[in-house]
């Protein structure tokens, strides 16, 4: 007998981290950085700041369109101490 289900979302690991991170530690303030350019500039940064051991590529948004016309953007969250 075959059954069927409602799959459930799945949340990717940096979403999860962020979610954890906010609902753990209320002293926490959620910080933004965005990187606008060209599809290969900004892939260059990305992987720039990953060697440098700023973030894992993967915590970085997808390409997303940015408020400059005929650039993109991908932005990361941070969490910071509000002390």
């Amino acid at each position: 007998m075959s059954k069927n289900f409602l799959s459930t979302p799945k949340l990717s690991s940096p979403e999860i981290d962020r979610l954890i991170a906010t609902l753990s530690n209320p002293d926490r303030e959620a910080v933004q950085i965005l990187v606008i350019g060209s599809d290969k500039g900004i892939t260059n940064v990305v992987h720039s700041l990953h060697i440098h051991g700023f973030a894992e590529v993967q915590e970085w948004s997808l390409l997303l369109p940015a408020p400059i016309p005929g650039k993109l953007m991908r932005s990361l969250t941070r969490y910071v101490s509000i002390e």
